[in-house]
């Protein structure tokens, strides 16, 4: 067998900064290798946060970047890439910042070894994560019921497997009836998957973790895998309180500053980690950027210039005008209301990424 490596991205989020602490406190016999991949364009409370983590975790957080300091012109990773490479800036048709600075370099760490990573999306998320289109390396997801990726879950239960799957349940008529149930329009793949965890967690485990034995996946290299026997489900209140627990701390860009508009008063923050820049924020994100951060936003503006926006219809410029900035923060306010009143908000922490907005959610290899 060859030795599988575990390894776990802290990307600057609150969500892979808990899985680092979590993974830390429940699972200390797993040599996790953990790595971040550094842009050059992080917000300071991001490193902040990172040697927060490598105090608490008692290694070191592995930097990773798009190219070696005497490859690069003098420009940090992103400026390398802009002006060497791209000429035109990131967008949501146009991801080249996360597949260049963040997959690339991640994949280049890991080379051809077998991989297990460990990825930190909730079990109140409805998503899926990074699955590398490598073969040598195998997402796990510790926050969720269902800790395998969906290409696993996709393999294991193919209708032809039933019988190979019902050689592991002997003696548990109940399980085995669901478990011979075949997948159709009906009854979807989801759903059986769904209600053989809500009946038997652990079996439904064992068995998906017997199937990946034999197969090609980096766990076949192990004979045991200790979160086969997990059962934990954190969700986004988890995350905060591990974060507080830990003495780590929550990223200092989740807390809430006042703003007043109009006689009206409200709160914002940044609510993801990534670039200062990134243009998956919301617009409320840019005024905060701008208000609490001039120095970053006017680097963001200077980009621009180019002719290239961050936004599809406003140029930062146009997003400053005071009108512009009044328009927004109302804008702002008046969905926070209709969400209380619709009863969908139920922590002062508003985790932005979870709700609604003008721009579709961003890849999770940033923002986890």
């Amino acid at each position: 067998m060859k030795k599988v490596r575990h390894v776990l991205g802290i990307s600057g989020g609150k969500d892979s900064a808990a899985l680092a602490i979590y993974m830390k406190t429940n699972y200390p016999e797993l040599n996790i290798e953990y790595y971040t991949t550094d842009t050059g364009k992080e917000l300071e409370e991001t490193y902040e946060l990172i040697d927060n983590l490598e105090v608490f975790l008692g290694k070191k957080i592995i930097r990773l970047t798009a190219s070696l300091d005497e490859e690069n012109h003098g420009y940090d990773s992103f400026d390398y890439l802009l002006n060497m490479k791209f000429q035109f800036l990131p967008s949501t048709q146009a991801r080249w910042c996360t597949q260049s600075l963040k997959l690339a370099p991640f994949e280049k760490f890991v080379g051809d070894d077998p991989v297990v990573s460990y990825v930190g999306i909730r079990g109140d998320e409805n998503r899926e994560g990074y699955i590398s289109k490598k073969l040598n390396i195998q997402s796990i997801f510790p926050f969720r019921k269902n800790i395998w990726s969906e290409d696993v879950i996709n393999k294991v239960f193919l209708n032809k497997n039933i019988p190979l799957l019902l050689t592991k349940c002997e003696n548990t008529k109940e399980y085995s009836e669901l478990l011979a149930q075949p997948v159709s329009q009906r009854y979807t793949l989801k759903k059986k998957v769904e209600v053989l965890m809500d009946f038997d967690l652990l079996k439904t485990n064992a068995i998906i973790f017997d199937f990946v034995k034999s197969s090609s996946y980096p766990l076949s290299n192990t004979t045991e895998f200790s979160l086969v026997n997990n059962t934990d489900v954190l969700i986004k209140e988890d995350i905060f309180r591990i974060l507080r627990e830990s003495g780590v701390g929550v990223p200092r860009y989740y807390e809430k500053v006042s703003f007043e508009v109009n006689g009206k008063r409200g709160e914002y923050s940044r609510s993801r980690s990534g670039c200062y820049f990134c243009f998956f924020q919301q617009k409320i994100e840019w005024v905060w950027l701008y208000e609490q951060h001039p120095d970053l936003f006017m680097k963001a503006l200077n980009y621009e210039k180019k002719g290239y926006a961050w936004n599809d219809n406003e140029t930062l410029t146009e997003l400053t005008m005071p009108k512009r900035i009044e328009q927004i923060k109302e804008d702002y306010l008046k969905k926070q209301n209709n969400r209380s009143e619709q009863g969908k908000i139920s922590s002062k922490l508003i985790d932005i990424l979870s709700e609604d907005d003008e721009n579709e959610i961003g890849c999770a290899a940033c923002f986890i």
